[in-house]
């Protein structure tokens, strides 16, 4: 597949994913204030922003037709 997330947006995935993984996890095991279910889905959000990121290669810009790559 060919890579349609630019730099500025494949760091926020990934930053962001990290983040979300974070507190799911914490949520997943019971120790935040959110039930465990809103952390086991924080967390599989997570997974999913950082495997964008990694790949850069969003599925669901194709559809969109959005690619955030800069043209040069």
């Amino acid at each position: 597949m060919e890579p349609n997330v630019g730099e500025t947006d494949r760091t926020l995935r990934l930053a962001a994913g990290m983040l979300l993984g974070i507190l799911g996890a914490i949520g997943a095991l019971g120790q935040a204030t959110f039930s465990p279910l809103i952390g086991v889905l924080l967390f599989i959000v997570g997974l999913v922003l950082l495997g964008t990121g990694f790949t850069r290669t969003c599925l669901l810009y194709r559809p969109l037709g959005i690619d955030t790559r800069t043209k040069r």
